[in-house]
């Protein structure tokens, strides 16, 4: 299919290097175009040896000639050199859809949504895993590129796998034949506006990962997500209907005290290890797509019931003279941050500040009922102490003097939580390192 097409990838990164190892093991020549210099790039040299052609972002480059473009999510399509190879008629896909163009025979479960992804498809993945030892694999937005699980496990040779893969609305703008078998759309919130420019066209790109499903698929629908029901009527699903509700009874859900699937109780909640109502949604959705591919309830129910969470996602990391802290980095927008404080009952002293995003704080202000002092910092911590507290919080300029700060507030039974709002890119690479480093500071405490 690629064998002496060429073929230019936009951006390196983790998706873009992934991309460019498949191209070249499937015969393609291979042009990477990178902002950085090729002396900045710590993959150059492989790539070099590997034939692939390292250039720059310079107008010559964006009108030679190729059969294909990969473009990395990050990368707007409103770049002009995006426009411009666009205007030529040049097809700019991302390297999800690649992945899935060279190995299509596979059982793809698309997971997208506004908060929950990395949980829901953690655990997801380790139920499938459990059924499907061999053939289960975890790709996507949560950190292993969809181009790398293809080459490493040969899928273009071996169909019938099961990839659980987290997808962000970044990786859906640019899919073309892309079908997965099942997709979900865990919520729906405000979110990426500064990159998409709306919250209609952020919603409707989350709407793109059902767009390709035939009757033959399956859709897992929240039932309790208001957005979720508007944008799939306007939009509507071309798959079968799985409903799952954390409410109201529907195909899979739960009340007070079980989760049901299907008309039976499969387990009662308090066999759950992962705390708060939200992480009860994205249980039912891990639930409702592991039954859905063939996974018996025995092995699902054990499997959830052993399910400690994710890092960086309300995780806990000490309790030091009475106080707990707990890292909520992934917390990179504001519905993130409600979800947080709802699973606490105890004082929080709220960690919130990075990347200024331009994202409304108005929401967040119903739920600051226990919230007993905002502690901001970064980039968006003047506005947020701001918009959010009237100037009654704490302003600090980086996370080190944010965790000072609220030690000196702290009392036995509060309760110490980063859960920033934003990004990290004001003053870190991405928000693992950001909670890496606020544990790091947390275990050095006392």
């Amino acid at each position: 299919m690629y064998r002496d097409k060429k073929v230019l990838i936009i951006g390196l990164a983790r998706s873009g290097l992934a991309a460019a190892k498949l191209l070249v093991t499937l015969g393609a020549s291979v042009t990477v175009s990178e902002a950085k210099p090729a002396s900045e790039l710590p993959d150059a040299e492989a790539l070099m040896a590997m034939g692939v052609k390292l250039v720059g972002q310079t107008g010559e480059v964006f009108e030679a000639d190729y059969d294909e473009v990969i473009k990395n999510p990050g990368i707007s399509n409103e770049k002009w050199f995006v426009r411009r190879l666009k205007e030529r008629g040049i097809p700019v896909i991302t390297e999800i859809e690649l992945a899935y163009r060279v190995a299509p025979d596979q059982h793809y479960i698309a997971i997208t949504g506004t908060n929950g992804k990395t949980t829901t498809c953690t655990l997801l993945y380790e139920i499938l895993k459990k059924a499907y030892p061999e053939k289960t694999h975890l790709s996507g937005n949560i950190g292993v590129a969809l181009c790398d699980t293809v080459l490493k496990a040969d899928l273009m040779h071996s169909p019938g796998h099961y990839i659980v893969l987290e997808i962000s609305n970044f990786q859906l703008l640019d899919i073309v034949t892309f079908q997965p078998s099942l997709a979900a759309i865990i919520n729906l919130a405000p979110d990426h506006i500064d990159f998409m420019g709306s919250e209609d066209a952020y919603y409707r790109s989350k709407c793109r990962v059902y767009e390709n499903m035939d009757a033959g698929g399956v859709f897992l629908k929240n039932e309790d997500d208001p957005l979720v029901a508007e944008y799939t009527a306007r939009y509507p699903v071309p798959a079968q209907i799985v409903g799952f509700s954390a409410e109201a009874p529907a195909d899979v859900w739960a009340d007070a005290d079980a989760i049901y699937a299907f008309g039976e109780k499969l387990m009662p909640l308090k066999e759950l290890k992962i705390v708060g109502r939200h992480n009860v949604q994205n249980v039912l959705v891990a639930v409702a797509a592991a039954l859905q591919m063939g996974v018996p309830a025995q092995t699902v129910r054990q499997t959830v019931a052993a399910f400690t969470g994710v890092e960086h996602r309300i995780e806990f990391v000490r309790e030091l003279g009475g106080v707990r802290y707990y890292n909520d980095s992934k917390g990179t927008n504001v519905d993130a941050t409600v979800t947080a404080l709802k699973a606490f009952d105890a004082p929080v002293i709220l960690l919130a500040g990075g990347f200024e995003k331009g994202l409304s704080f108005e929401p967040l202000k119903p739920y600051l009922k226990n919230v007993k002092r905002v502690v901001a910092f970064g980039a968006c911590g003047e506005r947020l102490n701001r918009e959010l507290t009237g100037n009654t919080g704490v302003l600090t300029e980086t996370l080190a003097e944010a965790l000072k700060a609220a030690n000196e507030i702290a009392v036995p039974g509060d309760v110490i939580l980063l859960s920033p709002t934003t990004s990290s890119f004001d003053q870190f690479s991405c928000y693992e390192e950001r909670g890496e480093k606020f544990k790091e500071m947390v275990r050095k405490l006392g």
